[in-house]
C-alpha cells in the first residue's frame, strides 16, 4: 500500500513538472510568435481647427482639449465628436495638458495664468487651481489612481513646478523647491505631447529638456525625488527629453531631439533597464529623427514601440533598436486603447490608429 501511495505522488509531482515545463514553453513560444506590427491605418475622427497636444482615455472613449479654450469629447459608441469651448473671463487658455478619472475629467493651461479646470457636480467645467507668475508653464499631467495625480512645469523658482492632489483633483499643491531636486541652468521641460510624466504603480518618472534633459525620479507617489542623467541630445533651448514611457518599473524609453532638426536622429533616443537610474543610446543615427511621443504598445512585452512627430508614425519591433515608418502623417501625441488601436492628435486632426 506504501509502494503504491509513493508511487501515485511520484506520478502526480511528474504530471505536475511536466505541466509546468509546457506552459514555460507555451509562454516562451507565444512571445516568440509575437506578430511584427508593419502597417498602419488612420481613421480621422475630426479636422477641425484645433491644434490637439493633449488626450486622454476615458474608457473607450477620448478626452481632448486644445488650443483657443477648445476642449471635447469622442464618443466612441456613437462614433462623434462634441467640442466645447472654455473662457476665462475674456481669456481663451491654450491647453497641453489633460487628465481623467473614473468620474472627471482635467484640463490644464500654460502660460501665465496657469489654469486648472475639472468637471463639476454639474458636468460643468470648474477652475480648482490658479497660478500666477510670469515664467509659469505647465507641460503635462497624469493620475497615480481616482484621488491622487500630479502635473509638471517649467520651474518658477529653481526647481520644477510640481503640483499634486491627494482628494480626486478638487485641490491641488505646489511642491515646495526644498523637497525637489534643483534644476539646472536651462533646464525645463516640452509641453509637445503631454508625455513628460510617466507612472507605474507609485513609480513616478518626469522627463525635462532643454540646455540639461534629466530624469525626475519618485518612488513614492511624489513625496521624495532623485534625479538621473540621460544621454540625449541637449545644450540648446530645443533639445532634449520630449516624451517618456515605461512599460513596467524597470524597461523605460525616452525620446526627443531638436525640433528645429527634425531629421537629425542622433542622440535622441534612449532605453533604461534599471527603472531610469541609467540610461542607454539606442538606434543611434537610425529610424525617426525628432519625436514628440512615444508609447509602449500594451500586451507585447515590452518589445514594441510606437512614436509620432513632424515626420510621422514610426514603429519599432525589438525594442527600440530598429525603427519603419508607417506613414508620413503628422501628429503630435498618442494612447493606445488596446494592443492594435490607438488615438491621435495632431494640428487640425483628431484620429483613431488601427496597428497591423
Amino acid at each position: 500500500m506504501k509502494n503504491n501511495l509513493r508511487f501515485f505522488r511520484l506520478e502526480f509531482w511528474l504530471f505536475m513538472a511536466i505541466l509546468a515545463i509546457s506552459f514555460i514553453i507555451s509562454c516562451t513560444q507565444k512571445e516568440d510568435k509575437l506578430l511584427p506590427i508593419d502597417s498602419v491605418k488612420i481613421e480621422t475622427l475630426t479636422t477641425d481647427s484645433i491644434s490637439i497636444r493633449a488626450i486622454t482615455l476615458m474608457g473607450s472613449n477620448l478626452g481632448f482639449a486644445g488650443n483657443k479654450g477648445q476642449y471635447g469629447l469622442y464618443d466612441a459608441q456613437k462614433n462623434m465628436v462634441k467640442t466645447n469651448i472654455k473662457k476665462q473671463d475674456t481669456l481663451l487658455p491654450n491647453f497641453r495638458s489633460v487628465a481623467s478619472t473614473r468620474n472627471d475629467f482635467f484640463m490644464l493651461s500654460i502660460q501665465n495664468p496657469a489654469l486648472l479646470y475639472k468637471t463639476g457636480d454639474t458636468g460643468e467645467m470648474e477652475l480648482v487651481y490658479k497660478e500666477e507668475n510670469e515664467k509659469v508653464f505647465y507641460d503635462a499631467m497624469t493620475f497615480w489612481n481616482d484621488q491622487e495625480g500630479i502635473a509638471m512645469g517649467d520651474p518658477t523658482e529653481e526647481c520644477l513646478s510640481v503640483i499634486i492632489t491627494r482628494d480626486g483633483g478638487k485641490s491641488w499643491t505646489k511642491i515646495s523647491c526644498d523637497k525637489l531636486p534643483e534644476v539646472a541652468k536651462g533646464e525645463a521641460a516640452f509641453a509637445a505631447s503631454d508625455t513628460n510624466i510617466a507612472i507605474i504603480g507609485d513609480h513616478t518618472w518626469i522627463l525635462t529638456g532643454g540646455i540639461k534633459s534629466r530624469v525626475f525620479y519618485s518612488a513614492d507617489k511624489g513625496e521624495t525625488w532623485e534625479v538621473f542623467e540621460t544621454p540625449l541630445v541637449q545644450g540648446k533651448e530645443t533639445t532634449g527629453g520630449y516624451s517618456i514611457d515605461f512599460y513596467e518599473d524597470k524597461t523605460g524609453f525616452i525620446i526627443g531631439g531638436d525640433y528645429t532638426k527634425v531629421d537629425d536622429n542622433s542622440k535622441n533616443k534612449a532605453i533604461t533597464a534599471d527603472g531610469g537610474r541609467t540610461w542607454q543610446l539606442i538606434s543611434e543615427a537610425s529610424g525617426p529623427g525628432y519625436q514628440s511621443c512615444v508609447q509602449f504598445v500594451p500586451g507585447r512585452n515590452g518589445q514594441q514601440l510606437v512614436s509620432v512627430g513632424k515626420t510621422g508614425i514610426w514603429v519599432s519591433n525589438n525594442t527600440g533598436k530598429d525603427w519603419e515608418q508607417l506613414s508620413e502623417t503628422g501628429f503630435y501625441t498618442l494612447r493606445f486603447l488596446n494592443d492594435s488601436v490607438a488615438y491621435a492628435g495632431g494640428n487640425n486632426i483628431l484620429a483613431k490608429l488601427h496597428f497591423k
